[in-house]
């Protein structure tokens, strides 16, 4: 079977690198540093699920989760939001923009497994 594609879009190198080393082995990787590319590599290349910071560069994690969102081609796509901002409202203003779940960092990299593994079971 193919590998399951994963899209990172996250302006954090530090961030990335940690993506890279939990899911690198079992998933085919894809990042991106910025909302706008984000969007861009999603429609090009269909990702399998995204991981979405909220505070990027050019657009927002939420901007580019409603833009996927309205779009026929990733609206199926299931999108994790992860904020390092954690505020009340966060939760709502995530499953506002269509995110099929929400992480705050920072997480354990066992929890950000247990997430990936539920939308892509091996």
């Amino acid at each position: 079977m193919d590998q399951r594609t994963v899209l990172t879009i996250e302006d954090n190198e530090y961030n990335r690198k940690i993506v890279r080393k939990l899911l690198g082995t079992s998933y085919r990787l894809l990042e991106a540093v910025d909302g706008e590319a984000g969007v861009s590599l999603a429609v090009a290349e269909l990702p399998d699920l995204i991981l979405m910071d909220v505070q990027l560069p050019k657009m927002s994690g939420l901007e580019a989760t409603r833009i996927l969102r309205a779009d026929v081609r990733t609206k199926h796509i299931p999108i994790v939001i992860i904020t390092s901002f954690a505020l009340s409202g966060d939760r709502e203003r995530a499953a506002d923009s269509g995110a099929a779940a929400y992480l705050a960092k920072p997480y354990s990299p066992g929890e950000l497994l247990v997430l990936v593994r539920n939308f892509l079971p091996e």
